[in-house]
């Protein structure tokens, strides 16, 4: 069966088109847009129009590939960003119009279990896992081994944290420090909720992860297979944070692997990866390229 997927999130709107066949999914197509759907949502409340008008341009051309790929069924998720506007059926009425189907804003329980189908499928062995999916306004944490056992959702994401507290060019340590704090309080109270402390295996999701896991490995631009399943130590994202942290903009933007949309927020991200390490005791760090859009996809079929 040929399905879509459609991940809509703060940042980025994702696509993947795959044929999935019992529980072997293989990629036709992966897309991704930074549309920043969530820009000012934590100040205003309130998704705006160029945010809005940015997400329907990147959703019409996903439409366009989907018709002309004889796609048989669709699902699109849209998560914190649409989760938290007071003009969510704005964003609803614009999806329904462009893509056909009605978008489905779901909760960050439904979030967590579609990220953990996706993450550990084709990992080698099933093991305790702690799977984190680190989004642009919040962050997922789920355990288990083979389904999810635990999951709670977070407010703490890479534009969330940058728009709250990030305003100079590099950061100022006082600012830095604020992120600090919120982001530590929240993995606090994530791994309470969760037993994430006594899984085995930490793996991270999303752009973000996928981001650092690219300058930890020292790669000359982004390569997909090297950077999915890749392992990668706690010192080795402590010193891509600190780096980051003290780049300017314009410097991250430089990098070979960094996408244009992401080095504004990708500081705060790296903030976040760096703390969900040091609070849940893990040295190591599985990071994949494979999440929520593959347990979509999963679920389709």
């Amino acid at each position: 069966m040929r399905v879509a997927a459609i991940d809509c999130g703060t940042n980025s709107i994702r696509l993947l088109i795959a044929d999935v066949a019992g529980d072997r999914l293989t990629d036709v197509t992966r897309r991704m847009e930074i549309v920043r759907l969530g820009e000012g949502v934590d100040r205003t409340g309130r998704l705006s129009e160029a945010a809005l008008a940015r997400t329907r341009k990147a959703l019409i051309g996903y439409a366009a590939q989907i018709a002309e790929l004889s796609v048989t069924r669709v699902r699109m998720c849209a998560t914190s960003a649409s989760r938290d506007a007071e003009n969510a059926q704005d964003f609803r009425d614009m999806v329904r119009g462009v893509l056909g189907v009605d978008p489905e804003v779901i909760t960050g329980d439904q979030e967590a279990h579609l990220s953990f189908v996706g993450a550990v499928n084709g990992l080698a062995a099933a093991t305790p896992y702690l799977v984190f999916d680190l989004g642009g306004g919040s962050t997922e944490f789920v355990t288990g081994t083979s389904d999810v056992e635990h999951a709670i959702s977070m407010d703490i994401g890479c534009v969330r944290m940058t728009e709250r507290h990030l305003h100079d060019d590099p950061p100022a340590p006082e600012q830095i420090e604020a992120v600090s704090r919120d982001v530590t309080a929240a993995v606090d109270t994530a791994l309470a909720a969760v037993p994430g402390r006594e899984a085995r295996t930490l793996v991270g999701l999303a752009g973000t992860v996928t981001t650092v896991t690219a300058l930890a490995l020292g790669l000359d631009a982004y390569d997909v297979e090297r950077i999915h399943h890749a392992r990668v130590g706690y010192d080795a994202v402590a010193k891509v944070t600190a780096d980051l942290l003290g780049m300017t903009v314009a410097q991250r933007l430089a990098l070979s692997v960094m996408h244009p949309g992401r080095a504004d927020v990708i500081a705060a991200g790296a903030l976040i990866l760096r703390i969900i390490m040091e609070r849940s005791g893990h040295q190591t760090l599985v990071a994949s390229e494979h999440d929520i859009l593959d347990g979509i996809c999963f679920g389709l079929a």
